[in-house]
């Protein structure tokens, strides 16, 4: 779980689609890590007399990708069964969902082994006409951004939080190094059965519960731009503020996203990064559409980028330490770009900065290869 790869794998799984109103678009990236746990899912438009609703969901593994995987393809439809769900009491429905997906995976042939111990944390919503529903189980977050806004975020479940912490110890856990056990980050999550063999415990009592936090937002067509959903690799190095506008500046440079999607997980990974990165991006009719002013600004930043480059190599290409590297620390310490997208800033342009030096300093080309190490 703590092992890296020599340099990332950057090659990234895609999807995007339309329905009700609605526009997403999901990238996904295995990063530094040795495997790629996460699993998400998208549906734009339900079946069995919803189809004016939608859904969409991440999930991040750990110690294994088989939790997140098997929740990814089963818990829309253990939800949509309950019969709190089907009585339109979504909220017990979503709630019951999780905790029968929970006591069902515990039958999988590697769980009931104990060959497998993995384990998911779950972030998902049902978007209605009228209403947004979100739950959370784990460190994965959704975030909703209203008129340029992060109105409303999801709360990452950690060991330290004192009523989780509470629980913990009621169970006879103990959190050590902001961890359970001294083991675990999360203090709820799908599987990780060996945190829940308390037998006189409920399923919500354990050292780690499958519970999910559920909320209840109604929608506001006038204001509402964007919904996030996303693992804790992207928000690892950037807070709600700073996607939330990073989001809103490349919508009005592009309407394809994916596009957008994968400049977030890029950034990420500039950033620093080191786990594996996933994101699902909603996008409701009020989402910044591409402008002319936008667009000149982004023009107008890559002209710069690409003068201030010109310069670097001309005036070092010839000393034998200087590599991409060198370019990067220079173009970083010099002067400051203008339109630099907020909440990404000179990171976002990274891929841009590597094309550059490899037309501008093709005898060092060779060096970009330890391009993904951060800027600062």
């Amino acid at each position: 779980m703590g092992a890296f790869l020599d340099t990332p794998n950057t090659e990234k799984c895609n999807e995007h689609g339309t329905g009700n109103g609605l526009r997403y678009g999901v990238a996904s990236m295995q990063g530094w890590r040795m495997e790629m746990e996460d699993a998400h899912r998208a549906i734009p438009c339900l079946d069995g007399g919803l189809s004016d609703w939608s859904y969409f969901a991440v999930f991040d593994g750990h110690a294994g990708a088989l939790v997140s995987a098997h929740s990814a393809e089963h818990l829309l439809e253990c939800i949509m069964q309950t019969q709190e769900f089907k009585a339109e009491d979504v909220i017990k429905g979503i709630h019951s969902g999780f905790l029968r997906l929970d006591d069902e995976m515990r039958d999988l042939p590697a769980m009931s082994a104990g060959m497998d111990k993995s384990g998911s944390t779950a972030v998902c919503a049902f978007i209605s006409p009228k209403n947004i529903y979100i739950a959370n189980c784990g460190d994965s977050r959704a975030v909703l951004c209203r008129s340029g806004t992060p109105v409303f975020s999801t709360r990452d479940h950690k060991p330290v939080l004192p009523a989780e912490k509470e629980r913990i110890q009621n169970a006879g856990g103990s959190v050590m190094i902001q961890r359970v056990n001294g083991s675990l980050a999360v203090s709820r999550a799908l599987g990780d059965y060996e945190y829940k063999n308390l037998k006189d415990r409920g399923p919500c009592e354990q050292l780690v519960s499958p519970e999910p936090e559920i909320f209840m937002l109604d929608r506001d067509d006038e204001h509402d731009e964007f919904l996030v959903l996303a693992c804790d690799g992207i928000w690892d190095v950037m807070n709600n503020e700073d996607l939330c506008t990073f989001i809103r500046s490349r919508l009005q440079i592009t309407d394809d996203l994916e596009t957008v999607t994968n400049l977030v997980v890029d950034t990420c990974l500039y950033k620093g990064s080191r786990d594996n990165m996933s994101i699902v991006l909603v996008t409701f009719p009020a989402a910044p559409k591409p402008n002319p002013e936008a667009l000149k600004q982004e023009a107008d930043l890559e002209m710069a980028i690409a003068r201030r480059i010109k310069e670097i190599v001309a005036q070092e290409e010839d000393k034998s330490e200087f590599d991409y590297l060198k370019m990067l620390e220079l173009l970083r310490g010099g002067e400051r770009f203008p339109y630099l997208p907020p909440g990404g800033g000179l990171y976002a342009k990274q891929s841009f900065i590597e094309k550059m030096f490899r037309e501008m300093c093709p005898s060092k080309a060779h060096s970009v290869s330890v391009g993904y190490i951060p800027l600062t």
